[in-house]
């Protein structure tokens, strides 16, 4: 089965302050990180199934990748990134499902760092326990080591969620069912934790400190992010929130 791939490319990215979408944004190598993106996927797994959740000017991104499965997100300067991954959720077949933002510019082993959790089905969250920002969405674990709790104001955090995720065939028809109940203005990470907390659903934290992924927002994100290319940083490269 071909692995399913969603990635979250509705929003404005207005801190970033450029005209097109942020995952159209060219990188110092003169890709783009929506093609950053793609190019991992389509090294570390077989011909991925990849739905992208557009909105914001989204005829360019058609136009620029039109290859892919698009879900239109037409509430996407009224909602947050749960409405845009409940829609992409719906819209996938049978099978797990492997998501990311859009904006996040990751090198290739942060995948395959994932593949032996995908392989097995095992829901997870990738997480850098390097930096813990105050705006970032942030975790803790259970005795067991299981995430219990996942938001930016999740105290005594162990690090901070890098926006790459998977939930597990099993798990997705709970996760869309907590995503329905959140509120327009949620992240997805507030699904997951009504999911944890009344299905008791269990998401790994694959820790990836010591791998760049920097999560663009910014100018100086993207500078990060350039930056990471150019030298391979790992831990603590760059920001990781939302």
């Amino acid at each position: 089965m071909r692995q399913q791939v969603v990635i979250l490319a509705a929003g404005r990215g207005t801190r970033l302050g450029r005209p097109h979408p942020k995952p159209l944004t060219p990188m110092s190598d003169g890709r783009t990180i929506h093609t950053h993106q793609l190019d991992h996927l389509g090294t570390v797994f077989a011909n991925p199934q990849v739905y992208v959740v557009v909105g914001f000017k989204l005829e360019m991104i058609l136009e620029a990748n039109p290859e892919q499965i698009f879900v239109y997100n037409e509430a996407y300067d009224e909602t947050n990134t749960s409405k845009s991954l409940l829609r992409a959720l719906r819209a996938t077949n049978d099978g797990g499902v492997l998501w990311m933002n859009g904006d996040v510019v990751f090198e290739r082993a942060v995948l395959e760092r994932a593949v032996p959790l995908v392989e097995r089905d095992r829901s997870f969250v990738a997480v850098n326990t390097a930096s813990v920002g105050e705006e970032e969405v942030k975790y803790t674990l259970d005795a067991d080591g299981w995430i219990n709790a996942l938001s930016k104001t999740t105290a005594s955090a162990l690090g901070e969620a890098v926006g790459l995720n998977y939930v597990s065939a099993a798990d997705k028809a709970a996760l869309i069912a907590r995503l329905v109940e959140v509120g327009d203005q949620d992240y997805f990470e507030r699904g997951i934790e009504l999911a944890i907390e009344r299905d008791a659903l269990r998401f790994a934290a694959l820790d990836i400190s010591d791998l760049s992924a920097v999560e663009v927002d910014t100018p100086e994100d993207l500078e990060a992010a350039n930056r990471s290319l150019r030298t391979g940083a790992g831990p603590g490269a760059g920001s990781t929130g939302h």
